[in-house]
């Protein structure tokens, strides 16, 4: 299966104060770690969504941008713009956001490696869904673009709309790449104030 990665640049970061995307990150910044994983792992393209008019750091170059059509429609908008970005190249994506600091190539392989059979493979980690840092079919971009259409703007609505695979703690870790690699499974950790932003430096 051919596969792509698909980084959600757009958000307001008004908790943070400050763009997530250009914080530092150990000689690079969140935005740049974030895509260079993905790049290690996926056979296709790695695509940036951004709000539009959002200036970014500076990126690797093989690195696609894609402008959200409309601006404040969440996530869920613009993951429907990355998967249709992609869906001629890739049959599958790696979707995740900005700003999750110690986001582990493992983690990346092993929930691609569920989207056999499936439209969604949506990691479950401490009771709580992760649809950004999730497996997606890139031909669900019609059917997102079909919910916003609808009004329903909840990323974690579409499960209950396709093929939907949810993996716990005890099916990740499974993995013994991950389970040596990521046994806390910190790759879906965000950092949404600078309080956490300063925490995860020090780490």
């Amino acid at each position: 299966m051919e596969t792509a990665g698909i980084v959600l640049a757009g958000g307001r970061s008004s908790r943070m104060g400050r763009p997530k995307a250009a914080l530092e990150w150990h000689g690079s910044t969140l935005l740049g770690r974030t895509t260079v994983v993905l790049g290690r792992v996926v056979t296709g393209p790695v695509v940036v969504v951004r709000a539009p008019g959002q200036e970014l750091p500076d990126l690797p170059a093989a690195v696609e941008l894609v402008d959200d059509p409309v601006a404040g429609l969440g996530p869920v908008q613009g993951v429907a713009a990355g998967l249709a970005s992609v869906r001629d190249r890739a049959e599958g994506a790696f979707v995740c956001s900005t700003d999750l600091p110690f986001l582990h190539p493992a983690f990346v392989r092993r929930v691609l490696a569920g989207l056999t059979g499936v439209d969604l493979v949506l990691p479950v980690v401490g009771g709580f869904r992760q649809p950004l840092a999730a497996a997606y079919r890139t031909g669900l971009a019609a059917l997102l673009d079909a919910r916003l259409a609808a009004g329903d703007r909840r990323m974690n609505s579409l499960a209950d709309h396709c093929r939907a695979l949810l993996l716990d703690e005890v099916a990740l870790l499974a993995d013994p790449e991950l389970a040596r690699s990521d046994p806390g499974l910190e790759s879906v950790r965000n950092v949404n104030t600078a309080a956490e932003y300063e925490s995860a430096r020090r780490r």
